[in-house]
């Protein structure tokens, strides 16, 4: 299979999210629309909405750029957004081994 663009670089993610997934109440799983987050998503919304820490600190723990720890950042929230906003499940993918 051939790929185009750039080789996605490894993250440095130091939680692993791969066994949690979130739901809206009273609806069975299999009934949902479901919103996928990519490890680098879960750790990028980990450092900085939770541990708080300011986007170069969360770009140096996760070993990519600034720039790069902002988009993977607004990827995440806007997932979560739609998945909140649209009664989507949220499910976080595995990490890669």
């Amino acid at each position: 299979m051939q790929q185009f663009g750039r080789k996605k670089i490894r993250r440095q993610i130091e939680k692993n999210h791969s066994h949690v997934c979130f739901k809206p109440c009273g609806v069975r799983g299999k009934f949902l629309d479901k919103m996928t987050l990519d490890e680098d998503e879960m750790e990028a919304i980990r450092l900085s909405d939770y541990e708080g820490l300011y986007q170069q600190e969360c770009a140096d723990k996760m070993g990519v750029s600034r720039t790069t720890f902002s988009r993977i950042l607004q990827q995440a929230h806007k997932k979560v957004s739609d998945a909140l906003l649209h009664g989507k499940a949220i499910i976080m993918t595995q990490p890669e081994q």
